[in-house]
């Protein structure tokens, strides 16, 4: 066995523990057949690149994914700790963000109508059929430099009637925050998530948007001694947008912030405000961006942290584009929403172990390739300097390609045996 496949055999057996020895054979079987395969991603077609000598009926991966007796909790909680490896020391970034599964099918356990963030606009919105999932990524520096990796740690089903999206974020906090002891995080996430502010999570700063027309107010002042309730709030105070209009241009701080791997100049602005409806207990730092430029619309954000600079707050939240792309990933190349388990448990699963395989991709890769990626360069595309997802996935089959035809072959010309899988590999990708 080759140092590269040891690894990815070390990646597998982190969740070892989370299954039982049946269906942990069943498990590492169809990983290794979901990179492989190139044709559908339905658990049929992975089950055709499987050893036809050691695989078992579809069924039993069927049966494994809606019904086997493992937690997709814990699977995920293994490649954290795999992921937290490669996130440096010192606070913990995670990002948070919800997206959509296409299941058009009209008996997909736990598929609902929801908007298509991605079709829609602010006049016509458009409504899809799908999972709708909320997901938490640790960020990743990676050694090679660029754009930030954001690698799934926590996965959850949002249903229609159940727990909303930021409950279901607060629980996952929750659950890392345990699996995690001793470490602080910061939670980055968009507008739709403010409210976790005031939700008291543990070790916690929150880092999202904040509302144009946001109620904000000075702190509460102190008791006057007088009978009565004390204030809760002080004095009322514009909105972000009048008070990004108002500000002058001297008033700002020209600084240098970091911008998905790039480093841009900006113009910042902070103060520190009481956002009632949201944290209606602490303040929260505002910080006003803008382009020195005059080319962007001015952004406004907030964190509850008041010792974090307003460039770092900023160059937080820019970093968050990174889930956008393992979304893309997850989507377009794993394929997430293709195996096709539709009852129990299955279409929660089959979208989580997605998710799964694609921060084991990138924690084999880095482990294997991370001081020296490999990727390739093509003629339209001469520019490109590291290495994306598809490059570190077509790493990993290389690597699980030539272990399983290299014992087959001696040099001499090929076996029957060899010829059949490399006829097999090629039947399914035609």
């Amino acid at each position: 066995m080759s140092k590269e496949t040891s690894r990815w055999e070390n990646v597998l057996c982190s969740v070892e523990d989370v299954f039982t020895a049946p269906s942990f054979t069943l498990f590492c079987e169809l990983m290794g057949a979901w990179v492989l395969v190139t044709a559908r991603h339905t658990i049929c077609s992975m089950v055709q690149v499987m050893d036809p000598a050691t695989r078992r009926a579809h069924d039993a991966y069927h049966r494994f994914v809606r019904a086997g007796a493992w937690s997709l909790d814990s699977c995920l909680a293994a490649v954290c700790l795999l992921a937290v490896r490669w996130a440096g020391t010192g606070r913990l970034t995670l990002y948070l963000d919800d997206t959509l599964f296409h299941r058009a099918g009209p008996q997909v356990n736990g598929a609902a109508n929801w908007r298509d963030a991605v079709r829609s606009t602010s006049r016509h919105v458009v409504y899809a059929r799908g999972l709708n999932l909320v997901v938490i990524c640790v960020r990743v520096n990676p050694p090679w430099g660029g754009m930030p990796l954001a690698l799934p740690i926590a996965v959850r089903l949002h249903k229609k009637g159940g727990a909303t999206m930021p409950e279901l974020a607060a629980e996952m906090m929750g659950q890392l925050a345990a699996q995690l002891p001793g470490v602080s995080f910061v939670l980055c996430a968009d507008g739709a998530y403010a409210t976790l502010a005031g939700a008291g999570l543990e070790r916690t700063a929150v880092v999202s948007r904040m509302r144009r027309d946001a109620a904000l107010y000075l702190a509460a002042p102190p008791r006057t001694g007088k009978k009565g309730r004390p204030r809760t709030k002080g004095k009322r105070l514009c909105t972000p947008k009048v008070r990004s209009i108002r500000l002058r241009r001297k008033d700002f701080t020209l600084a240098t912030c970091e911008f998905r791997g790039t480093e841009v100049d900006k113009l910042v602005w902070s103060t520190d405000v009481l956002w009632y409806r949201v944290s209606p207990t602490a303040l929260v730092r505002l910080v006003i961006v803008r382009d020195p430029l005059g080319h962007e619309p001015h952004d406004y954000f907030f964190t509850t942290d008041l010792t974090m600079s307003a460039v770092e707050v900023m160059a937080i939240y820019a970093g968050r584009w990174g889930i956008e792309i393992a979304y893309r990933d997850v989507k377009q190349i794993v394929r997430g929403h293709q195996p096709q388990s539709w009852k129990d448990r299955g279409p929660e699963r089959a979208a989580g172990l997605s998710f799964w395989l694609y921060s084991a991709v990138w924690v084999w890769y880095l482990d294997v390739c991370g001081k020296r990626p490999r990727f390739a360069v093509t003629p339209w595309f001469t520019k490109k300097s590291t290495p994306s997802f598809a490059d570190a996935l077509a790493e990993l089959r290389r690597t699980l390609w030539h272990e399983r035809i290299s014992p087959a072959s001696d040099g001499a010309p090929l076996n029957a045996e060899t010829v059949k899988i490399l006829v097999e590999a090629l039947a399914v990708a035609a």
